[in-house]
């Protein structure tokens, strides 16, 4: 499979969920409008105070917790593969008079779109899945990170990757074998949404995450796993404590969120 084909298809596929994203309940643009903060707690306790600090936000969709950052006195800056994403992200930014800024590249490229150094790099919640190559992805991270700058990295388990969409049964391969190609309707944000969308994605076990990242001179400062995810985004969920979700059916017995923080040495 050639590079541009899988960055092509889910390029067009992240345009076409940006506006459906930003009108959904799931995304809460009027609370966040208002103030409302979109980082979790698993992310928050590893970030630490980032007031005057450079934050680097990787996969920023259209920007919410970039822009969060700015509002916690961070100078935040997003990057991301959908242009219409972040057109949308300036123009939210604007509104809010803030100083967050937004560049649209893909992520393997960013080093020849951004000429800075970051004390902080940060990304959450179904990114990596979206890179064939973890390696190359970890080398970014390093390349952007000032020395003993830290990597706060918060990302769905991929054990939750191997079950089908109704957590009935192990559907694919824990391990990165071969990249798996989708065709879904509706989305994470709005299930019933009009909206038909094709998908290229590669699971990746955690050893090629730590792998990765220690390869690349990174040093892992700290590792999480949570037994729940802070959003409502999959089939089959409870809602057992605040914004704290489970599969019904499977309860606390499987992870369902790891989390870590790694250092530039």
């Amino acid at each position: 499979m050639e590079a541009k084909d899988y960055i092509n298809i889910n390029k067009e596929t992240w345009n076409n969920k940006v506006d459906v994203h930003i009108d959904s309940d799931f995304y809460d643009m009027e609370g966040f409008l208002k103030g409302k903060s979109t980082l979790n707690s698993i992310e928050l306790d590893l970030l630490g105070d980032v007031k005057g600090k450079k934050v680097l936000h990787l996969q920023c969709h259209f920007g919410q917790d970039t822009m969060t950052f700015s509002r916690m006195g961070a100078k935040a800056t997003g990057v991301d593969l959908s242009d219409k994403a972040i057109e949308r992200a300036r123009e939210i930014n604007e509104k809010l008079n803030l100083d967050t800024t937004f560049v649209c590249c893909d992520i393997y490229d960013a080093p020849n779109h951004l000429d800075e150094k970051f004390d902080i790099v940060f990304t959450s919640y179904g990114t990596i899945g979206w890179f064939p190559d973890l390696g190359k992805w970890a080398k970014i991270v390093s390349h952007f990170l000032k020395p003993d700058g830290k990597f706060v990295f918060a990302e769905f388990h991929p054990v939750v990757w191997m079950f089908d969409n109704d957590f009935k049964e192990v559907f694919y391969n824990y391990f990165n074998v071969e990249p798996i190609l989708e065709e879904e309707s509706g989305t994470y944000a709005d299930k019933e949404a009009s909206l038909n969308t094709t998908t290229i994605t590669w699971n990746h076990p955690i050893s090629e995450v730590l792998n990765a990242l220690i390869s690349n001179g990174l040093e892992i400062n700290s590792f999480n796993e949570f037994d729940y995810s802070p959003y409502n985004c999959f089939n089959q969920t409870e809602e057992f404590q605040p914004n704290k979700f489970r599969i019904k059916h499977l309860e606390n017995k499987i992870p369902m969120v790891y989390s870590l923080s790694a250092t530039k040495k």
